[in-house]
């Protein structure tokens, strides 16, 4: 009796062994460049996809560079979800090299970029003619801000091209992808009306970050981002002080700052202004309830 028990225990543990990998193959592999896209992709891909992410956790994807293993893995992915970061300009043609069937879905088609914010003081340069920012898009988005994540309209435009590009690539499934996009959707637009509700009254109003990561998020709630950073360097003197003075004649009293950056400058101006400083990522992996999160952090900062 005790025998046959164990024959049995040891077939499932040896059944269960070859039955995972098999389970595991049967979703599609793909790539995605940063965090909160592992998160888009899941929405609309649920079960059905194995999702991987290039940029870890505390990168940059300005100055990524893919490890050994994950461009090994590319070699074995079906799809590989583009947002126009940075690294993407110097890898995305070695990745479709190591893996000629790859399919690269550019999930910020059709979107028009902004520029990355300057120094406040610089607020009076006009917007780049239409023609230079399609010329900076064929450049590789030089000088355009990259953060297109960051605003919930602008993910939809995301979710719809992700969902296009799984039904390409397997179209068995498309009628589920599409229903999983409409719900996404829809959850999409939730948010965006509770982040107005959240900003009621808070239009125009300006909040202080080191890196300007937050420029469509500001925009798509009428709000004002004050970046620290000035061009990827740490303010000197001079433009510190200025900050500081702008600081105090808005009354900010709060510095956002992410966790791929150094706090430094936003500390010092913090203490100058009797404010402090506060954690706002933009690349948390629950792009949801982060967004609610930074959104209760803009509202407390912005009375």
């Amino acid at each position: 009796m005790t025998r046959q028990f164990l024959k049995i225990v040891l077939y499932i543990i040896i059944s269960v062994g070859f039955l995972k990998p098999a389970l595991a193959a049967e979703r599609l592999p793909v790539f995605v460049s940063i965090v909160p896209q592992k998160f888009f992709v899941q929405q609309i891909g649920k079960d059905l996809v194995d999702v991987k992410v290039m940029v870890q956790p505390g990168a940059s994807p300005a100055t990524y560079e893919p490890k050994p293993r994950q461009m090994a893995a590319l070699t074995k992915s079906k799809a590989y979800f583009a947002i126009g970061v940075p690294f993407e300009n110097a890898w995305l043609p070695r990745i479709t090299v190591a893996n000629p069937a790859l399919r690269v879905v550019h999930t910020d088609s059709g979107i028009t970029r902004i520029r990355m914010a300057a120094h406040y003081h610089h607020e009076d340069v006009p917007e780049p003619h239409a023609a230079d920012v399609q010329n900076e898009n064929r450049r590789g988005h030089a000088g355009l801000d990259p953060h297109i994540w960051l605003s919930p309209p602008l993910v939809k435009i995301q979710a719809r091209a992700i969902q296009v590009g799984l039904q390409k690539i397997d179209p068995v499934n498309k009628d589920v992808y599409a229903a999983n996009f409409k719900q996404f959707s829809a959850e999409i637009d939730q948010l965006d009306a509770e982040l107005w509700k959240i900003f009621a009254g808070k239009q125009g109003l300006h909040f202080m970050v080191f890196h300007p990561s937050w420029g469509y998020f500001a925009s798509a709630y009428a709000l004002k981002q004050v970046p620290i950073e000035i061009e990827g360097k740490n303010p000197k003197p001079a433009q510190l002080k200025k900050l500081i003075e702008h600081a105090r004649e808005n009354r900010i009293k709060v510095v956002f700052v992410q966790p791929q950056f150094s706090t430094r400058s936003a500390a010092l101006l913090a203490r100058e202004i009797g404010g402090q400083v506060a954690l706002a990522d933009p690349l948390a992996e629950d792009w949801m309830a982060n967004l609610r999160n930074v959104a209760g952090k803009f509202k407390m900062a912005l009375k």
